[in-house]
């Protein structure tokens, strides 16, 4: 959908790698090795978008790091889109109504950094869900959204400070 409307694929890996998750940060050349496309091009869409004030940078030692602007009016619906691109909008809609007691979740892997992948890998945080039930939404939203789902179950006890034992997690939805 995302790609019907913005053409140029390396804006929307930017868009993806800055505005799923806002805590991510990057420089150049890390973001050419991870694109696997010439720094030109990357660096154009950077330009663009910082001026556009949708990112902001700081140097760190002598590489420039950029990341999102969460303070820019139109963040929150950029991460929305985003969210949406993604399939986390139908993950919660599809996966968490009627679970049980799910006090959170996470994604981890390569999303939870911002960049695409065909897999999502989520963390739940419950206690007493259905796990039949859990399978079986898990199989149908892999189909809604097209994207492999895997998830690992953890105990609400063994949730508290989830940011700080695991940076790399992406809170989705969280109580």
């Amino acid at each position: 959908m995302i790609d019907t409307l913005i053409t140029s694929k390396t804006r929307i890996k930017l868009l993806l790698r800055f505005f799923l998750n806002s805590r991510s940060s990057s420089y150049l050349r890390n973001l050419e090795n991870e694109f696997g496309e010439s720094t030109n091009s990357i660096r154009i869409e950077l330009n663009r978008f910082e001026e556009a004030g949708l990112l902001t940078s700081g140097l760190e030692g002598n590489r420039k790091v950029y990341r999102a602007n969460t303070s820019h009016p139109l963040f929150p619906d950029i991460n929305s889109i985003i969210r949406k691109y993604v399939g986390f909008d139908q993950l919660i809609d599809k996966i968490l109504n009627n679970l049980g007691e799910v006090s959170q979740v996470y994604v981890t892997g390569d999303l939870a950094f911002g960049i695409d992948s065909t897999e999502i890998r989520l963390l739940i945080i419950a206690d007493k869900i259905d796990h039949e039930y859990l399978d079986h939404l898990i199989l149908k939203t892999k189909s809604l959204i097209k994207r492999n789902i895997t998830y690992s179950l953890l105990p609400t006890s063994s949730g508290a400070g989830m940011n700080e034992t695991h940076p790399d997690a992406l809170l989705i939805w969280g109580k």
